[in-house]
């Protein structure tokens, strides 16, 4: 049996297009390839430009190429009994058919297999499937994408790489693989045939793994780790003799070894003494470090040695997950190689990040999956991840359009964690992480596990009195969230969904079907109870639909404002509720009394089985059962607080999309003042608390950061301390910013013809000058629409990419991967681009700003924020409007220079920031590029001027 990997390039993607080029890749069983055939074909339409600028393939290489009906002549025979393989086989194998057809030929009947599905089951944690992304993972060398003969190749290889790593796994994980397929799919034969290629096999060492209830783990036992510097008392006085002043000389030293071309940079050094300054004074420090500090070492490199040294832990916490990766992937080995002592570093996330390993081999073992496609691949995929994974984090994880949905119903959570008395408990991931942050020097977590720390009562994360907050301008934000609360349609509906699906899924009909196998004589009367609660769900989903439908009428008849993604936002008055309220509180009152009915009758029968059945199945399904009745009481809880709208303290709101009217309805209720709360639960309870970030100061001043942080007074009592670090890079050489002086003032949101001309011709103007390398970044989605087509339409004519976020892709590495695989691209981004994204070196040479990122003012929270300053007899505009735009353009600005190398222009085509009073606030908080202001038509030549003088002295 021959397997033949096959690529066809086609003049688009309509049954009308044609073929133009076609390879094919013949592979063994015994994975060696015996033939290759690739032949252009003639097309009857003509070449799309774009095909051409995609594949390289002109109108002059096909004019004397074959025709299709001689090209399938010669294929034909070669698929004869074959396996057809291809990246994205659906679309390969109907342009076959579509062709075979149209010449007369019978269709290709056979088996198909697609590399991308079975890449996702057999690199889980593989970040894309684009076909040259993946061959240069796999080290494919002289691939030329988009063109057949070299596609085909490339896929034959990856294929066989697949197909070698699944012969080498355990025999265990192929047989849960085969289970998990249905037996009707090509893909169950090819597991089936190499299942049985497997037991034949099985010669080989599987010490790598674990065995453990029929799943082979890579992780082992975690109750046996230890300490960092073990039992040994000469290593915890590994610090003894060494001050801080030699322990910096050592690490230099080691840094010199290891990089010829090491330097030291004056701001990480200046960073390092003021980080352990704080700490061993006992005080807090708000420390501003730019770009190119290495900001994550600043802090990382004296705390280490303060932890070692005080035998205190440290927390650090970031804001994203992504911070939190590159800590554990590159600083945290590199530190292990070059500090001078062993440490231990653990990071710690949110307990839904785990994978719970009985709520996984309970769904495989009762095959409960809800979407029939999806959710098997989903599950294969894990099945391989678990003899992959140390730390089960579903960061690890590429998961497809549903998989978020079947991570929910496996990830771990308090209210259904069995602890000790769970058979996976030695193995259980959550309580590892936990654990390992227990015994770690330091622990790396987020922002928002502080805040639910501090809402557990602080039985979640070690105990600390050193933190250390990167990426510290979000804390505000994220504590509001935090403190707050946030009802949506479906918070209800999934938890209901958990206890009853249908007669068969869910857990209320899975706990009676195990029941009944039992002899004990309340059965009965169990399952009886079990069937007078199946039924007051349902009624409870009518008052929850009859309540939000309420809900979405009163913000769509009385929306305060239509955002651009077209969402309604309606603010809700505490102490004066809104006319027609009292019916909400009345269909609110339903859905309260059914929920404690459930509950209490429920948690009556729970109690009664508990005592009397021992069966681990059961004891499990009860744990599981009593968690979604949590998730009921919560939500019951919530949104009573909601509608009662009593807490002066809070802002409420609803928010709703008009696309999905009441299924999208949130319920919003957030302090408006944090301050207090973050003075509590941790400036005032911890000796010690580093905040760092890019952007702490609007104009060189931390006075905004102060007293959203409630750190106000702290400075004068001895306290605190403010450091604002010098910027490392040269931005008067490497930056160039540029203010179209003539462009229109927009008004409003609203945006005219003659604007939206101006700017598609200005942007794609410059883009042809700099090739691409572009990144715009806007303040509004519909904006970005708006721009969108017409660029895009001047760019391909000039052989440049553009892309569009939430166009092309929503996900935001995906779209900065393809920004960097094709370097002539236009990139148009809002919202999440503003901060984040790293593009260092030649991959980005212009930053285009098209608005100053002002936050809508009628957006509930910030009107509530605005009134309370009003109260407080202050500025709204000043005190919260301009500092909060200027952190968020300072961050914009830093996408451009990311190293000392680094060069390129920055465009504000907002004229507000030179014809303003207020505009000095945001030029004076860059970090002093060169600002030149002119007229639109001079800007195209005078970023010539400047980048061809910095290509010189280059």
């Amino acid at each position: 049996m021959n397997y033949a990997v096959l690529d066809l390039e086609t003049t688009g993607h309509s049954a009308e297009d044609d073929i133009l080029q076609v390879g094919l890749v013949i592979v063994s069983d015994e994975l060696d390839i015996v033939k290759t055939y690739s032949a252009f074909v003639k097309p009857r339409i003509p070449i799309p430009a774009f095909i051409t600028g995609l594949t390289g393939i002109t109108e002059e290489m096909v004019k004397d190429a074959p025709e299709l009906n001689e090209v399938l002549l010669e294929l034909i025979p070669l698929l004869d009994d074959a396996v057809l393989v291809a990246h994205n086989v659906g679309f390969d194998a109907g342009f076959l058919n579509n062709a075979l057809d149209r010449c007369g030929y019978m269709p290709f009947t056979g088996r198909r297999l697609d590399t991308i599905e079975l890449l996702r089951i057999f690199y889980p944690s593989i970040t894309t499937y684009q076909l040259g992304a993946v061959a240069e993972q796999f080290g494919i060398d002289n691939h030329q994408h988009h063109q057949a003969d070299s596609d085909a190749m490339a896929t034959a290889l990856i294929f066989i790489e697949m197909v070698n790593k699944l012969r080498s796994m355990p025999l265990l994980t192929a047989q849960r693989l085969s289970a998990l397929i249905d037996e009707s799919k090509d893909l169950h034969w090819f597991l089936k045939q190499n299942e049985k290629r497997i037991e034949q096999n099985t010669v080989f060492d599987m010490g790598d793994y674990d065995f453990y209830r029929q799943f082979a783990l890579k992780a082992k036992e975690w109750s046996e780790e230890k300490a960092p510097r073990g039992d040994d008392p000469a290593g915890e006085g590994v610090l003894d003799n060494i001050t801080f002043d030699d322990y910096l000389e050592q690490v230099r030293s080691r840094f010199q070894d290891k990089f010829e071309r090491y330097e030291e940079r004056e701001s990480q050094v200046m960073m390092f003494r003021e980080v352990y300054e704080a700490l061993t004074q006992g005080r807090h420090l708000l420390i501003e470090a730019g770009t190119g500090t290495g900001k994550s070492l600043g802090y990382l490199i004296p705390a280490l040695y303060y932890s070692i040294q005080s035998k205190s832990k440290i927390v650090v916490s970031t804001h994203t997950i992504n911070l939190q990766e590159q800590l554990r992937q590159r600083d945290l080995p590199l530190l292990g190689e070059v500090l001078p002592f062993p440490f231990k570093a653990s990071i710690f996330k949110g307990r839904g990040n785990y994978l719970c390993l009985r709520k996984f081999e309970g769904k495989l073992n009762a095959q409960d999956m809800v979407a029939p496609i999806e959710d098997p691949i989903t599950a294969a995929q894990m099945v391989v991840w678990l003899g992959e994974t140390e730390t089960g984090d579903q960061e690890e994880l590429n998961f497809g359009s549903r998989g978020a949905d079947f991570w929910s119903t496996v990830a771990s959570d308090a209210d259904s964690c069995l602890n000790r008395a769970c058979p996976w408990f030695k193995r259980c991931y959550y309580h590892r992480a936990k654990h390992e942050s227990n015994l770690a020097d330091v622990c790396i977590t987020n922002h928002s596990m502080l805040f639910t720390d501090v809402q557990a009562d602080h039985r979640l994360l070690p105990t600390y009195n050193h933190l250390v907050i990167d990426e510290a301008h979000h804390v505000e934000e994220v504590a509001g969230k935090h403190l707050g609360m946030n009802v949506h349609y479906f918070t209800l509906v999934q938890a209901m969904i958990r206890l009853y699906r249908d007669n068969r899924s869910g857990l209320l009909p899975s706990l009676r079907l195990r029941l009944q196998q039992e002899g004990d004589d309340h059965v009965q009367a169990w399952t009886e109870t079990i069937d007078t609660i199946i039924p007051i769900f349902q009624e409870v989903k009518e008052h929850w639909d009859k309540l939000f439908e309420m809900f979405y009428a009163f913000a769509s008849t009385e929306s305060d404002s239509v955002s651009d993604n077209g969402s309604l936002v309606k603010r809700l008055s505490t102490g004066k509720l809104p006319t027609g309220w009292d019916e909400v509180i009345a269909v609110e009152n339903n859905v309260h009394v059914e929920l404690t009915r459930v509950i209490k009758t429920a948690e009556k029968m729970m109690n009664d089985v508990k005592d009397r059945v021992d069966d681990l199945s059961i004891q499990a399904s009860l744990t599981d059962l009593n968690g979604a009745l949590r998730d009921l009481s919560r939500v019951k809880d919530e949104l009573r607080l909601f509608t009662k709208l009593e807490d002066k303290q809070y802002v409420y709101w609803l928010e709703a999309s008009t696309a999905y009217r009441q299924r999208s309805m949130q319920l919003y209720a957030a302090p408006v003042d944090v301050s207090s709360q973050l003075q509590k639960y941790f400036f005032d309870a911890k000796d010690s608390i580093v905040m760092t970030s890019a952007t702490l100061t609007v104009q060189k001043n931390f006075q905004y950061a102060e007293e959203q942080l409630g750190l106000e007074g702290y400075e004068k009592q001895g306290k605190l301390k403010t450091v604002l670090l010098p910027s490392p890079f040269n931005y008067r050489e490497q930056a160039l910013v540029v203010i179209p002086r003539d462009f229109p003032v927009l008004k409003g949101a609203s945006v005219d013809e003659a604007y939206m001309d101006k700017l598609v011709g200005s942007l794609a103007d410059t883009a042809v000058e700099t090739k691409g390398r572009m990144l715009v970044l806007f303040t509004s989605y519909k904006m970005l629409k708006q721009v969108y087509d017409p660029l895009k339409q001047r760019l391909d004519a000039a052989g440049i990419q553009t892309l569009g976020q939430g166009i092309d892709s929503s996900n935001r590495t995906k779209l900065t991967r393809r920004f960097l695989q094709q370097p002539e691209s236009v990139l148009l981004g809002t919202s999440s681009f503003w901060e984040g994204v790293d593009i260092p070196g030649e991959g980005l040479v212009c930053l285009a700003i098209v608005r100053l990122p002002f936050q809508p003012p009628n957006h509930p929270l910030v009107e509530a924020k605005s009134e309370l300053l009003q109260r407080q007899k202050q500025n709204p505009f000043m005190k919260l409007s301009i500092p909060q735009a200027v952190i968020r353009f300072k961050q914009g600005f830093g996408r451009l220079v990311r190293t000392a190398h680094d060069k390129g222009i920055v465009i504000i085509y907002d004229t507000r920031i030179i014809d303003t009073y207020y505009g000095k606030h945001f030029l004076y908080s860059l970090p002093g590029p060169k600002i030149e202001t002119m007229h639109t038509n001079q800007m195209v030549p005078r970023m010539q001027e400047w980048l061809s003088q910095n290509r010189a002295e280059g």
